[in-house]
């Protein structure tokens, strides 16, 4: 059954912090190391994985480690060589996590490789490593394609990068296509970027709502010298995404651009719901002590809304039924903005859109950048219905991404009746309003069925049809006494 995901990132959010609290919340950490083991087939490189448990501050949480060789070790722990201007950064941070796994002290790199590994072309180690891991987008991709990821957790960790690519090109200077990732290309940053895809579609993860992302101050040493916090990676994420940063006056980087494009990639909603209950909580750390736990919280929510005593038909006006939500479900709006369309094309595609399905398709006009005409499609369905009818979309469109919002539903006690006339039987809608008062209204098909059949105009028929439905005695505008 798909899930709603609550991200709290009150102290920042990196690619092995989300992992380790996807694992906590229940993914499967058995078919995680066999995607893994997919990727070394691949040609990623040699890497090892260890999941345990660490303290952050008096809070229990699980830790997930890679682990590279001798030669792609880096100064991603080494506080005091990261903030050289504040080496009291640096206190603490060894006492902490070396204990929970102290066979991995050789590897202090895998201890902070992804606070350090996904800061992009800023900081991580690139100085270490840059010669031995250049790869393109193209190059990632490609290991990605053969892998055993599902196909939506390889969507999932295809867009994260191509998020990383754009970011990285726009702090540059130069295209995506032209980035080489020797930062978020090296072995570590795939692991936690298909690894955090993973455990998303392992646990059905289809809503993810993050508020916003906590952030620090000051600056931090990368490969290309020192550099302001929020790093350009992380900025550039987050204006192109919308993303807003939360200073929290911490000395030191929270959010490091990986965090930041997965949240980018995998992001549904930054408002989380008023009323919910909490299913499960996973709890995954960082790898450094700033002055803020290290941690993110994922939440698996329960937004259901009881209609216990929710009653239907008729009710006096001094008991008055109230809207309530349809029936427990959510309904989900899809769309997406198309700018090379015919309107025939369009036409078709809401006509596919309805007959698989959908409650409801139309379009809209708009005016897009650099004054281009466009469209905005729209559908709307149920969660059961999401996939066929983005299929549909993405056959029958030009688009190359679709947008989805859960939504809840007010809607009113409603039920068919039949309505006589003197051309005929007709079906009409009757309506029950918080009041108690009925409306009822005619059904569009059963007018067109009546007027063919008794040779008579439209309008005529829709007449007949209304009158028979104001004589039930609570018609359109008239009230229940």
């Amino acid at each position: 059954m798909a899930s709603t995901l609550l991200l709290d990132c009150s102290s920042g959010i990196a690619g092995d912090m989300l992992v380790a609290s996807l694992l906590d919340l229940g993914a499967s950490e058995l078919g995680l190391r066999a995607a893994l083991d997919s990727l070394r087939r691949a040609g990623l490189g040699d890497f090892d994985v260890v999941i345990s448990r660490v303290n952050k501050n008096g809070i229990d949480a699980c830790d997930f480690d890679v682990v590279l060789d001798e030669e792609h070790q880096t100064h991603d722990h080494d506080m005091a060589w990261l903030h050289p201007e504040d080496p009291t950064q640096a206190l603490g941070h060894e006492h902490e996590h070396g204990h929970e796994h102290g066979h991995d002290h050789g590897h202090g790199h895998g201890h902070d490789h992804e606070h350090g590994h996904d800061h992009g072309h800023d900081h991580e180690h690139g100085h270490h490593h840059d010669h031995h891991e250049h790869r393109t987008l193209a190059d990632v991709l490609a290991i990605l394609e053969p892998s055993d990821l599902s196909r939506r957790a390889r969507d999932i960790a295809e867009n994260t990068f191509r998020i990383l690519a754009a970011a990285e090109a726009t702090a540059h200077g130069t295209t995506p296509d032209a980035v080489h990732f020797h930062e978020v290309g090296a072995i570590d940053s795939v692991v936690d970027i298909a690894a955090a895809a993973f455990c998303l579609d392992n646990l059905d993860v289809e809503r993810v709502i993050v508020e916003d992302l906590a952030e620090g101050k000051g600056t931090i040493r990368c490969a290309h010298g020192m550099m302001p916090i929020p790093v350009p990676a992380v900025m550039a994420v987050c204006e192109a995404h919308g993303i807003t940063l939360r200073s929290t006056g911490v000395h030191g980087e929270l959010v490091t651009p990986t965090g930041a494009a997965l949240v980018a990639a995998i992001r549904t909603d930054n408002t989380a719901p008023e009323r919910y209950t909490v299913k499960a909580c996973g709890i995954g750390a960082g790898k450094r002590d700033y002055a803020c736990p290290g941690i993110v919280r994922a939440l698996l929510l329960d937004e259901s809304v009881s209609t216990q005593g929710v009653l239907s038909g008729p009710r006096p006006l001094s008991t008055p039924a109230a809207p309530r939500p349809d029936a427990g479900e959510t309904i989900w709006k899809v769309e997406c903005d198309i700018d090379d369309v015919t309107g025939e094309a369009l036409g078709h595609v809401i006509d596919r859109l309805m007959s698989v399905g959908a409650r409801e398709a139309h379009c809209l006009p708009l005016v897009t950048k650099k004054g281009r005409p466009a469209w905005q499609l729209q559908a709307i369905c149920t969660a059961d219905m999401l996939a066929e009818v983005e299929s549909v979309i993405f056959e029958d469109t030009t688009t190359i991404g679709i947008r989805r919002q859960a939504m809840e539903r007010t809607v009113l006690d409603r039920r068919q009746v039949t309505v006589h006339t003197s051309l005929g039987d007709a079906r009409a809608k009757e309506v029950i309003l918080p009041n108690g008062c009925h409306r009822t209204y005619p059904e569009h098909d059963d007018v067109a069925r009546l007027a063919e059949r008794a040779g008579v105009g439209y309008q005529d028929a829709l007449q007949a049809v209304t009158a028979a439905c104001a004589e039930r005695g609570h018609g359109p505008s008239r009230r229940r006494k």
